[in-house]
């Protein structure tokens, strides 16, 4: 072999043994990771037959190779079955490993049964996912009763936060009363303040149903002049906020913006949230939306080689 035919089979070689990334749909993460990580993007072909049923075709080489997939997880239930089939193809096809970042790891309401009778959804939905995957790495998972994800996922995880990076754009403005909806949110609005720098409130929360919520929120006559930043870990009917709004107008505070790390906007929710006058929504690209301004690839970069070194020296 001379020595420009051995050069080549040594390129080919590398490319072959990089980790390779599988998004099932477009997603901005990916081509960011692969940039940063020098990983290789894999290619899939899906489609829905008639019936409603999924197929699915593997176009990148993964026999030997380690592989991660991203999974946008904001909606579950259209989502989880096209994932399973690719994270076992992908086993079935000889990946030494099979890593999922999900962003937005979803099914993480349901921590406890309110009624008996309810489903856990939460462990069932776990304990599956478990089956399918060497590794999990994911943005602010909504750990209320749980104390780490190891608690229902079987798996090493990794748990990254993106309030250093919420906190960093409220840096760039002054005069702002950061405001936390209600005591579940306080995780992120304390640390958020501590990095901003900004002063913190908490209001109270009383929901009677899925969209039926009232917040209430202390005295805040000394934040006349302040812009209200209401943060929070996730939006999704949008309700939490909007009553939060409406709260803060109540105590005269009308320059009003919000800031989430994943937003979800359930029927046309980030509509109606910009039609109160909000001066800003801005999310992160945890899922993909307009409203995405804040980049969590970087937080990523870590914990995820970390996790193929360390199921790597498993082998």
């Amino acid at each position: 072999m001379n020595s420009a035919s051995a050069n080549s089979a040594s390129t080919n070689s590398a490319s072959t043994n990089r980790p390779v990334i599988f998004s099932l749909e477009p997603h901005p993460l990916v081509p960011s990771l692969c940039e940063k990580l020098a990983f290789e993007q894999g290619h899939t072909n899906s489609r829905l037959f008639p019936d409603g049923e999924s197929y699915l075709r593997i176009d990148t080489p993964v026999q030997d190779r380690q592989c991660i997939v991203l999974a946008d997880l904001s909606h579950p239930n259209e989502g989880y079955l096209p994932l399973m089939f690719l994270l076992a193809t992908l086993r079935e096809f000889g990946a030494t490993s099979v890593g999922l970042i999900a962003p937005y790891l979803s099914y993480m309401r349901q921590d406890r049964r309110f009624v008996e009778g309810e489903a856990l959804t939460s462990r069932i939905f776990a304990s599956l996912l478990s089956t399918q995957i060497d590794w999990l790495v994911t943005v602010d998972p909504h750990l209320h009763r749980y104390h780490s994800l190891d608690e229902i996922y079987s798996v090493p995880s990794r748990v990254v936060q993106a309030a250093p990076l919420l906190a960093d754009w409220l840096k760039q403005q002054a005069e702002l009363l950061l405001v936390g909806p209600d005591a579940e949110s306080e995780q992120w609005v304390s640390q958020i303040a501590a990095h901003s720098g900004h002063p913190f409130v908490l209001g109270s929360k009383r929901r009677s149903g899925d969209r039926d919520v009232v917040v209430t929120l202390p005295d805040l006559t000394g934040y006349s002049r302040h812009t209200a930043v209401i943060i929070d870990d996730v939006i999704s009917s949008g309700q939490t906020i909007l009553q939060c709004i409406k709260a803060l107008q109540g105590k005269g505070l009308n320059k009003i913006q919000c800031a989430a790390v994943h937003g979800i906007f359930a029927d046309g929710a980030d509509v109606q949230l910009m039609a109160t006058g909000l001066e800003a929504l801005v999310t992160t690209n945890t899922i993909v939306h307009s409203s995405n301004a804040i980049d969590v690839t970087e937080l990523l970069l870590v914990p995820v080689e970390e996790c193929l070194h360390e199921r790597g020296s498993r082998r």
